[in-house]
């Protein structure tokens, strides 16, 4: 397969996991190549994301490396198959990568978690709450760009709307009381969280000010689950852009903190009681 002159964070992904697999099975990349009747350079290319490979291959390679996990290599499968050119493509060139990035990675997501505490989580946003949140940011924005990140904002929604998938969100009351944008933006922001919130497959839960002893607990994430644990991705906000965590320490450690949040925050119903609340107060 030819070299790929951009390689996106799924494909980046499918070529770390491959490495993994090697690894694991003590075998040097040189050594690898000789089992597929390759050589070393095409082994970098593809555990690099810069050269795809064939659904045979992979299960060739996986049968070298004495992988027997029969879920883990299917989802691998999936993963290496021709790239999905989604809605998000549109967006190419226009917006940054990581924006395109996470579309796709939610796109094949199969359920989504979100803990916020200073803003509501991107997939829960109206369109005038995104648009001034685009619009406040520090080095400002062109009006042009922050009109296509609030597009492409709302365009994600699709994974909680149109092709749904399970979504739990935990906000802190503290994002639900900033008033971002002016009263009527946040009166009406509150108004598309209790909408949506009514859905089946949507879990809202607040952590209200009330709560005790939580100063400890404070990662804003998003966590996008697979079929497979060990594929899961954890995105979080860096100071140049999001930033992919995709190691099993570190999934795991976002795992036990969302369940932390969950378990401390209001049941779906009282949090939306909380909402209704502060809904009256603006």
């Amino acid at each position: 397969m030819p070299r790929r002159q951009h390689v996106t964070a799924r494909q980046a992904r499918l070529g770390v996991e491959l490495r993994k697999l090697r690894e694991a099975a003590g075998l040097k990349g040189r050594e690898a190549a000789e089992l597929l009747g390759s050589d070393s350079a095409q082994v970098s290319q593809i555990e690099a994301g810069l050269a795809g490979i064939s659904e045979a291959r992979l299960r060739r390679i996986a049968a070298h490396y004495a992988c027997t996990d029969q879920e883990l290599i299917g989802a691998l499968v999936a993963m290496a198959t021709p790239r999905t050119r989604g809605w998000w493509e549109e967006f190419h060139g226009l917006l940054p990568t990581s924006f395109l990035d996470l579309s796709e990675l939610e796109h094949h997501a199969a359920y989504r978690w979100d803990v916020d505490f200073l803003h509501v989580p991107g997939l829960l946003q109206t369109e005038d709450y995104a648009r001034a949140l685009f619009s406040r940011r520090v080095p400002e924005l062109p009006e042009d760009e922050v009109e296509l990140r609030v597009r492409h904002r709302l365009q994600r929604r699709v994974v909680i709307e149109d092709e749904p998938i399970p979504y739990k969100a935990v906000i802190h009351e503290a994002a639900l009381r900033i008033k971002v944008g002016g009263r009527a933006t946040s009166r009406a922001q509150l108004a598309r969280i209790l909408d949506l919130s009514e859905a089946g497959h949507i879990a809202v839960r607040v952590i209200p000010f009330a709560l005790e002893e939580f100063a400890d607990i404070t990662a804003a994430m998003v966590y996008a689950g697979s079929t497979v644990p060990r594929l899961d991705t954890v995105v979080r906000d860096g100071p140049h852009g999001s930033l992919f965590i995709d190691s099993e320490a570190q999934l795991g450690v976002f795992r036990t903190l969302f369940r932390r949040v969950e378990a401390v925050s209001l049941e779906p119903d009282r949090s939306r009681d909380l909402i209704h609340r502060l809904t009256k107060e603006l």
